[in-house]
């Protein structure tokens, strides 16, 4: 317990390095040091503030909050509250008993727990709300302590047959990581979850920090879990969950403690679990995290023991545990329920982490409330504090969780477009200002989206969609009143194959799209559902004769839903318009024919000068410009190019222009300027993507570089406009002949070679013959690939001496034979 001091003056919230340390807070630098001034206005003598601490748990009596800290010399109190703190929980002061009392709704919701007194040393006597007191010991800590018993519940661990036992090696741990192995032994031995081991199992710990700044040690069992078979029982659905809750108004969240160590390890599989330290090997007796059964076992003994219970008024996500009800009377009775519950099967809920009769509850990452789902707004306000990406890591960590959230936000996938393409390929990361546009826009778009109302499955449901050329949207709504209100919005971007579909076929897969996502909620739907669309050629989707494969696949698909399509103005889907639809494409909907078709970048800029000069600066349809200082500046990097100028120029090298030539052709080092010299003779408008022969003459009147064919073959090989666009000038393939049935052994055989193997007694191939009626095989070992007479000997020596002159059935060979 310390003292901290509520500084109204403070911009910030502080703490006292020496302080942060004793707590074993971890650190990160600010980009920019901060300088911070007394209150006389002089910078403080400690300099400028560089480092701020991970949020750790602090509690003023019942009052429990995460927080961070500039960290900086403090001289008086370990810990400053500043404006940010009082801005936030907005205390009242109690000036006569010198106290801070929390009654602002943030801190209602958040911060406040109930609260343990202390009757005595040994009996706590538990005032968690007056009417559940009589189930204190559902909340005692040490009695969560105690080693459950076996139940048919146990967590098995059964080995893949004839797989090697796991064995892993010791990992180097710190002295504060070593004293807290020793104090995890002590404590888990003592409540007889862990006991000495001699299994030849043996796997390694390590461990990570939790959010306070302690260190949670874990066992990895990943090779362990390699050889484990799966435990295939499901998981609930988060979103099926969810939409038990429509209708409810009261709310309880409870949080089991200790939660897997309250199965125990089944009887003889002890064993598998066990792990080294330097203090010894030992095996755990319950179930830990990190087991790969682990998740299913549990949800299976909680799912059994409350199963009357789930869905009616209880929803259980592991050790998660939401009671809901439409009124206070019967929700304290349904809280008690469930508290008995527990009661008669051992289990302990944690106390800081319940919270008892809420109007509105935050629980698996939603805000939860009478009027249907928002975000959590801790969770909102970390995104607006989140910093610009500096890395591809940085890039997926934010991507990953805005997907999370991505239904609240109709426009997601125009906006994360931009930020996904900084980490595609194998390009070097480069943060845009398109990027950082879209990243400030999401981040602006989860404070301001509008409350998702719950599913109800006894009112009508209606799916708008639509598809632009990069991406397909969708929103899910129901009719409230005179208005139809979201309750999903669905994003995503199309994939390359997608974006070649005709326009009838995204329009399509927007609404398949749509269907595969809440199909837990159309499918069986009471009410035929509506589809609106701005395409009115789906209409006829249920009448259409002539279907592709891929469009016969999705009408089976959709045979599954009962649904009318109808089609509207596209004013009104302008919700799953706006999801699909980036600014470019809509501007380019708005020209003529004729300016499309006369579009300056159409044609080749006229130039006057020697025809053999180098083109150097592109058309304006070259994909980036092919400058002589890039060149320049290219060769002065590349080493091969500074050996041949230090060795001196002679025939066939030379130097224009400070550019070095070989037979007059500019020479291009290796990187983005080959490319670059490729689109410009075969991407461009006027290179009119020619084949290889062409192209090859249009780039070696200007550029060279070393085994330039082989690139210009693969460049144009993999052209994808080619692809899609040139015909197939080879004949057609024959008619496919089945093989002849033979009457008897050895009438007919097949030959074929295995070539390019390793080099075995002097033999590198094997001529393979075999009988097609019995099947027999004869393997003839070859010194590489034998020519049509030392062939026709092979057969001699070792077929038809053998058995008899038979047809020789096989494909053709370098060499030349053939049936």
């Amino acid at each position: 317990m310390v003292h901290a001091m509520i500084d109204s003056g403070a911009t910030n919230n502080f703490i006292d390095r020496e302080y942060a340390d004793s707590l074993g807070l971890q650190y990160h630098d600010f980009k920019n040091a901060r300088v911070v001034q007394a209150i006389d206005g002089h910078p403080l003598k400690t300099g400028p503030v560089s480092q701020w601490s991970e949020p750790t748990r602090m509690w003023i009596r019942e009052h429990m909050e995460e927080i961070s800290f500039f960290v900086t010399e403090v001289p008086h109190f370990p810990v400053i509250l500043g404006i940010p703190w009082l801005t936030l929980h907005d205390p009242s002061i109690s000036w006569s008993n010198r106290e801070l009392q929390f009654a602002s709704k943030y801190c209602q919701n958040h911060c406040l727990v109930a609260k343990i007194c202390h009757a005595t040393d040994t009996e706590p006597i538990i005032t968690l709300p007056k009417k559940y007191s009589e189930y204190w010991d559902v909340f005692n800590e040490k009695e969560a302590e105690r080693l459950p018993p076996h139940r048919p519940y146990d967590c098995a661990i059964d080995l893949v047959e004839g797989a090697p036992i796991p064995r892993g090696h010791l990992y180097s741990l710190t002295e504060p990581e070593q004293e807290a192995l020793r104090e995890f032994i002590e404590s888990n031995l003592r409540k007889g979850f862990i006991r000495p081991s001699q299994s030849p199992a043996a796997s390694p710990v390590m461990f990570v920090k939790k959010k306070s700044g302690e260190l949670r040690l874990v066992v990895d069992y990943r090779a362990l879990n390699n050889i484990t078979k799966r435990n295939s029982y499901p998981l609930p659905l988060i979103s099926d969950l969810l939409d038990r809750l429509r209708g409810a108004k009261v709310y309880t969240k409870l949080d089991l403690r200790g939660a897997y160590n309250l199965v125990r390890i089944r009887e003889g599989d002890e064993w598998k679990t066990a792990f080294q330290t330097k203090f010894g090997l030992f095996e755990s007796r319950v179930m830990n995290y990190g087991l790969c059964g682990a998740p299913a076992t549990f949800q299976h003994f909680v799912n059994d023991i409350f199963q009357d219970y789930l869905d009616r008024f209880l929803i259980i996500y592991l050790d998660d545990f939401l009671v809901f009800s439409r009124s206070q009377s019967e929700h304290e009775n349904h809280v008690r329920m469930v508290l008995q519950r527990l009661r008669d099967h051992g289990l302990y809920a944690k106390l800081e982490k319940c919270a008892f009769d809420l109007q509105e509850v935050d629980f698996l990452g939603y805000r939860v409330s009478p009027l249907g789902l928002s975000m959590d707004p801790a969770k909102v306000s970390a995104v607006l504090e989140w910093r610009a990406p500096t890395n591809k890591k940085e890039v997926q960590r934010f991507l990953g969780f805005a997907n999370y959230y991505r239904k609240f936000i109709p426009d997601f996938a125009r906006w994360s477009d931009p930020i996904t393409s900084c980490i595609r390929g194998k390009q070097p990361f480069r943060w845009t200002d398109q990027a950082e546009k879209g990243f400030q826009q999401l981040k602006k778009l989860f404070t301001s989206q509008p409350i998702l109302q719950h599913p109800d499955p006894e009112t009508p449901f209606v799916v708008q969609a639509d598809a632009s050329d990069v991406a397909i949207g969708a929103v899910l709504l129901q009719p409230v009143g005179d208005h139809l209100h979201p309750c999903a919005f669905y994003s995503r971007q199309l994939t390359a194959p997608e974006r070649n579909y005709t326009i009838w076929e995204k329009e399509l897969l927007a609404i398949k799209a749509a269907f595969e996502t809440w199909r837990h909620w159309l499918e069986g739907a009471k009410f035929p559902i509506k589809v609106h669309t701005d395409h009115r050629n789906l209409e006829h989707l249920r009448t259409a004769r002539k279907l592709n494969q891929r469009q016969q696949r999705w009408a089976l698909f959709f045979e599954r839903f009962n649904f009318q399509i109808h089609y509207v103005t596209p004013a009104q889907t302008k919700q799953a318009d706006a999801l699909s639809r980036k600014p470019e494409y809509a501007a380019g909907r708005k020209e003529t024919f004729e300016s499309q078709l006369l579009q300056p970048g159409n044609f080749a800029t006229l130039t006057v000068g020697n025809t053999k000069s180098t083109p150097i600066e592109s058309t304006p349809s070259t994909p980036g410009p092919l400058c002589a200082q890039e060149i320049r500046a290219s060769q002065q990097a590349d080493a091969w190019a500074q050996d041949q100028l230090r060795q001196g120029l002679h025939f066939p090298f030379s130097l224009k222009d400070g550019l070095l030539c070989y037979r007059n052709h500019v020479y291009i080092p290796p990187g983005p300027g080959r490319e670059k010299a490729l689109r410009l003779c075969h991407d461009c408008k006027p290179a009119g993507h020619f084949g290889l022969f062409k192209t090859m003459h249009l780039i070696l009147r200007d550029f060279w570089w070393p085994k330039i064919r082989k690139d210009v073959e693969k460049y144009v090989n993999t052209c994808p406009v080619c692809q899609r666009s040139k015909t197939r000038r080879e004949k057609p393939s024959g008619l496919l002949h089945p093989l002849p049935t033979p009457s008897r052994p050895w009438e007919i055989i097949s030959a074929d070679f295995i070539t390019d193997l390793p080099p075995s007694c002097g033999f590198t191939t094997i001529l393979v013959v075999v009988d097609l009626f019995t099947k027999l095989a004869h393997f003839i070992p070859c010194e590489g690939l034998p020519t049509a007479k030392e062939t026709a000997d092979l057969f001699l020596q070792h077929v038809f001496r053998l058995h008899r002159l038979s047809f020789i059935f096989g494909s053709p060979s370098p060499n030349g034979w053939a049936n």
